[in-house]
């Protein structure tokens, strides 16, 4: 897909707020809280609004990007899907119901929960930038404890939160999402075979509830991946310049890794095949290993087949397949 871009409201606001911090600090909490995330901590890292801008310039972009990637290939694979209500479950700053405000222009009242008052802060603060979110209503405390209190939503999303949850957690908070989901959930997590297990995890979990995979995923059935392969896609991002400066990166781009799956309830009619790595092009034949409706295909379309194999020479990692490719 075409990233559209961190959204210029934003970049400015995140930016006007650094001019009041030293670079070099932020840059360093940056580090240190990317350190305990990766670690297995959570969100407790960030204490102060010095800490929640560092996080926000270090981590928002690649977040919006990937979430709303996954938007994206909810609204192909829906793309009747007008949601008025958003509930945004472990929210942070905001930027999962940014990426919806802007994906989808039907939503209107959004609901956001998250216990950490420097990110919620930085939340609130962010959307006054943005007319569509007048309607913002954020809640602050532990989000299972909110999700019980919630009203259902049309669109429920959780991005980059199971993972700071223990099993038992992590079930409970999933269950409670989807009884709060009246059309379609959607749950993220970084692209690595650890976040790809949690999410594997609560999908077989929801599924056995009654759920239906509407996208990666072509089918309910068991993933077919077999260790030590995942299922996971990549979006590229641009870098601000406060962006390297915090990262402490020279790269003008990044590649932001991510797994996902979106739930619906009622059962999907038709899913075509996806693309689950980038794909092999030769001047002899396009090689690409998709997943089916039937299971793994390692498909090849040779250059004899030359309107096949046109078509598939555009094929990128996490496209879907027409059903005659």
């Amino acid at each position: 897909m075409t990233f559209p871009g961190f959204p210029v409201h934003l970049k400015a606001v995140l930016e006007a707020k650094l001019e009041g911090f030293s670079r070099k600090h932020a840059a360093r909490r940056a580090a240190l809280i990317s350190t305990t995330y990766r670690s297995g901590g959570n969100s407790d890292a960030i204490q102060s609004e010095a800490d929640a801008l560092a996080y926000a310039l270090a981590r928002m972009p690649a977040t919006y990007a990937a979430v709303t990637a996954c938007l994206a290939a909810l609204q192909a694979a829906r793309p009747d899907f007008a949601p008025q209500s958003l509930l945004d479950v472990g929210a942070g700053p905001g930027t999962a119901s940014f990426a919806a405000a802007e994906a989808f222009a039907s939503l209107g009242t959004f609901t956001l929960l998250d216990a950490n008052p420097a990110l919620r802060a930085l939340a609130l603060e962010l959307a006054h930038a943005n007319a569509r979110l007048g309607k913002l209503s954020y809640h602050a405390g532990d989000a299972r404890s909110l999700l019980a209190e919630a009203e259902p939503a049309d669109l429920v999303v959780a991005s980059y939160l199971i993972g700071e949850l223990s099993e038992g957690e992590r079930r409970e908070l999933a269950a409670l999402a989807w009884a709060k989901t009246a059309d379609v959930l959607l749950i993220l997590e970084p692209g690595t075979s650890r976040g790809y297990d949690r999410i594997l995890a609560v999908r077989a979990q929801l599924i056995a509830t009654g759920a239906h995979v509407l996208a990666p995923c072509p089918h309910d059935a068991p993933c077919p991946l077999q260790p030590p392969d995942w299922c996971h896609f990549a979006q590229r991002l641009p870098r601000s310049r406060a962006h390297k400066q915090v990262k402490g990166a020279d790269v003008p781009f990044e590649d932001e890794k991510f797994s996902y799956v979106v739930l619906v309830r009622k059962p999907v009619a038709l899913r075509p095949a996806r693309v689950l790595a980038p794909p092999h092009l030769s001047k002899v034949a396009v090689t690409a290993k998709l997943c089916t409706a039937d299971g793994l295909v390692q498909a090849k379309i040779p250059h004899r087949n030359k309107p096949a194999y046109a078509a598939a020479c555009r094929w990128r990692w996490g496209d879907v397949v027409p059903e005659k490719s």
